[in-house]
């Protein structure tokens, strides 16, 4: 598995635009492992004011439970490389911050930090859509290989890409 490139990355952050710009809808992020990389590859491209509402870096526990709003029992008990953290992420951001999607990744990076439970390459992602009066989660768990730069590209990737999915 190759790594996705830059020129790949920005590929999918127009498709994104183009997308968001189509439906009026404008996104937020919540990043944790890719701290604001996310962001960055929507940021990139010009005009982006128009689709790209913004976002938080949430590295460590307090941040996500202060800027996003995450029960700090979530964290205690399923940590912050969760399902469960990163739908609180995921919904923080768009309570916070506004926008119609939002997006948030958890994961193991590397090269350390990783457990038995929770090796390197563990990422949790989660993408936040309001419909209606109400707001819809989904999230997914991906194990990607590689060391650190490996994995935070294609955490940026497969969450771009989600931003695409119905």
């Amino acid at each position: 598995m190759t790594e996705p490139s830059d020129a790949h990355l920005e590929s999918l952050a127009r498709a994104v635009a183009e997308h968001l710009i189509s439906l009026g809808h404008r996104l937020v992020t919540a990043e944790s492992c890719t701290g604001g990389w996310i962001g960055k590859a929507c940021t990139d491209l010009p005009g982006s004011s128009r689709w790209f509402h913004g976002g938080a870096i949430v590295y460590a526990n307090e941040a996500k439970t202060g800027v996003l709003g995450v029960d700090p029992l979530v964290l205690k008990i399923d940590g912050a490389v969760s399902e469960a953290a990163v739908r609180g992420m995921a919904r923080g951001a768009l309570e916070r911050f506004g926008g119609d999607i939002s997006v948030a990744v958890s994961g193991v990076a590397g090269p350390d930090g990783g457990t038995p439970d929770k090796p390197v390459g563990t990422v949790w992602f989660a993408w936040a859509r309001r419909q209606g009066a109400g707001v819809t989660v989904t999230a997914i768990l991906e194990h990607f290989p590689g060391g650190r730069e490996a994995v935070r590209r294609r955490t940026v990737e497969r969450a771009l890409r989600g931003l695409l999915e119905p």
